[in-house]
């Protein structure tokens, strides 16, 4: 029974971790409100939302793969959150030419797939990291 337990427990974890991702990038992108723009059909926004909870999942899975504690999985998510924003905010550093995130709310479908490109290529370099 113990490892439907800890299959279980880790599945909370991860929806509390990608939960708690998502509404951090709802508050960080003050041009538009994710969840209205997924709901009024923003496919670009939509991607970029997708590649950060499949990048925050893959570190987890990093996490669980590498560590034989709950809460090691759970700090893990929540330094992985953290690298996810920051590579948000780089990303939108090095497209001076333009703002990631006036083109994502304008639905720039190139900008949401190098969003989630950049999620989630990451995520693997960051997960890799994971000893």
């Amino acid at each position: 029974m113990e490892p439907f337990l800890y299959t279980f427990l880790y599945f909370l974890i991860a929806i509390v971790v990608v939960f708690i991702g998502v509404v951090i990038f709802e508050i960080i992108t003050t041009k538009y409100k994710d969840w209205e723009e997924i709901k009024n059909g923003n496919s670009a926004v939509s991607l970029s939302i997708a590649g950060k909870v499949i990048g925050i999942c893959i570190i987890l899975s990093f996490a669980i793969y590498h560590s034989d504690k709950l809460l090691d999985t759970l700090i893990w998510g929540a330094y992985g959150v953290i690298l996810q924003v920051i590579a948000y905010f780089i990303f939108e550093v090095l497209t001076r030419s333009f703002s990631v995130e006036q083109q994502l709310k304008d639905g720039n479908m190139a900008v949401g797939i190098m969003s989630l490109a950049v999620s989630v290529g990451l995520a693997f370099v960051i997960g890799a990291s994971i000893t």
